[in-house]
């Protein structure tokens, strides 16, 4: 009976302490010790935004950042005279108590982090993003976009959609904010009042800065999705999406920078683990205009090197190299050899086949005066010309190219060939008759500036 009774008591008192446990602390943030290595100034901004945005700092105590003692004012800080200096901010008081008693500080900061503010302790990773799509994709935009060059949306639609992932150019209000037609961004492209382009929190996104959250396919499939670059869609359906859909829970997303390793950490790539991860003899890059073999978004699908606007300055043999060599850490070497004959077939029948000619039937529809040059997208065989390339056209490739049958079929040449022949039998029966294209009366909101930002292409001429 004694026995029993001991036993009683003994597990009840378990029971207590695991429910307790079980209770306590599960979602309290990360305790945070400031009181080493740290200037007072900067123990104020944590102290103040602990109170003030407790979400924000939430995610901060819980990063590599905060565990190496890098605070708010490591990233943000800034000289009075910078052209990214808060002037709200700095006119605000900080204060702190500490053992001489209650200090008061100013302190200039910038509200937006910059790729140059990164490179102070990532210079090498700063470097390839500079060279990157991804950081010149303002300059690629106004480059070759008819929506932007002609007009045909408006600033806000802009702000609100397009820009929101190439990036805005950033500027101040009047009272020294950023001014809201530029602001909130983390666009890919922004151009930064410290003369960087881009934005690091695209895809380690503030303030937990996670290399695991931008390892994940939902990183790029922030952008990467829709009807005209489906890549998260088209990832999501391939056996690489599949496989890592049923074992993501395994992997190991958080393991150090330049350590992720193919069988080691995951079983199948993420967008990353291609594009960006080093694997095997190839090292990880930033710049994520390597490794490509094909230019799959442009209208006319041609080599890195060759895409107009912004061309490669590798050798797109050397790069697709790269690539395969990341395949044959988990393929055959015949087996990626003849992925590829796949996709470079693919690709000319798309050109030969579905662009040329109809790029030759666009140009003499202008050439015969049937269709107007003025604008673009007013009339109806300009907007099936641009999605034939734009939309099925890129859907095409890139199912072909990242091993997607259903967005290269269904979604891609199938709808090509219906796009394709609508195209021809209006553009025929225009000729035919020699009439001219009916333009769009009520095309809305095609008001949009059309000045290219001086901060990439200098003052206008």
């Amino acid at each position: 009976m004694k026995h029993r009774y001991a036993f009683f008591i003994i597990s009840t008192l378990l029971i207590l302490g695991l429910g307790a446990w079980a209770g306590a602390d599960m979602n309290k943030v990360k305790e945070f010790r400031i009181e080493r290595g740290m200037s007072e100034q900067a123990r104020a901004c944590i102290e103040c935004h602990k109170a003030e945005t407790p979400g924000l700092f939430a995610d901060w105590a819980n990063s590599r950042h905060a565990s190496a003692n890098i605070g708010c004012l490591d990233c943000h800080q800034a000289e009075a005279h910078d052209a990214d200096v808060s002037e709200p901010h700095y006119k605000q008081y900080q204060r702190t108590d500490n053992k001489w008693g209650k200090q008061e500080y100013r302190m200039p900061i910038a509200a937006a982090v910059t790729p140059k503010d990164c490179s102070r302790c990532h210079p090498d990773e700063v470097k390839q993003y500079a060279k990157s799509k991804h950081a010149n994709t303002i300059e690629i935009m106004w480059k070759i976009d008819p929506w932007l060059n002609n007009g045909m949306n408006s600033d806000w639609e802009r702000t609100a959609g397009c820009y929101y992932c190439h990036g805005t150019v950033l500027k101040k209000d009047k009272d020294g904010n950023l001014d809201a037609s530029t602001w909130p961004n983390v666009g890919v492209g922004r151009a930064n009042l410290d003369g960087s382009l881009g934005s690091c929190t695209s895809c380690h996104t503030r303030h937990r800065f996670s290399v695991a959250e931008a390892r994940k396919p939902e990183a790029c499939g922030q952008c990467h999705l829709g009807p005209d670059h489906p890549q998260i869609e088209i990832y999501t359906e391939s056996k690489h999406g599949a496989i890592t859909e049923a074992n993501k829970h395994e992997y190991r997303w958080d393991s150090a920078p330049g350590t992720w390793t193919a069988g080691v950490d995951y079983r199948t790539p993420s967008c990353a683990g291609c594009h960006m991860s080093g694997s095997g003899a190839v090292i990880g890059t930033h710049d994520v205009t390597e490794r490509l073999g094909w230019e799959l978004q442009a209208p006319l699908t041609v080599r890195p090197q060759d895409f107009a606007p912004f061309p490669a300055q590798t050798s797109w043999q050397d790069e697709q190299e790269k690539m395969k060599t990341i395949c044959v850490q988990c393929h055959a070497r015949s087996w990626v050899d003849a992925h590829y004959v796949k996709t470079d077939n693919s690709v000319t029948e798309y050109n030969e086949v579905y662009f040329k000619p109809a790029k030759a039937m666009l140009d003499q529809l202008y050439e015969k005066g049937l269709l107007d040059k003025t604008r673009f997208f007013d009339e109806k065989l300009e907007v099936e010309f641009y999605e034939l390339w734009h939309h099925e056209g890129r859907r095409a490739r890139m199912g072909t190219a990242m091993m997607a049958p259903d967005y290269t079929w269904w979604h891609g040449f199938y709808e090509c060939k219906h796009r394709f022949n609508n195209f021809m039998a209006e553009a025929r029966h225009l000729i035919a008759t020699n009439q001219k294209a009916e333009i769009f009366k009520d095309f809305p909101n095609a008001n949009g500036d059309t000045t290219k930002p001086e901060v990439i292409f200098g003052p206008k001429q």
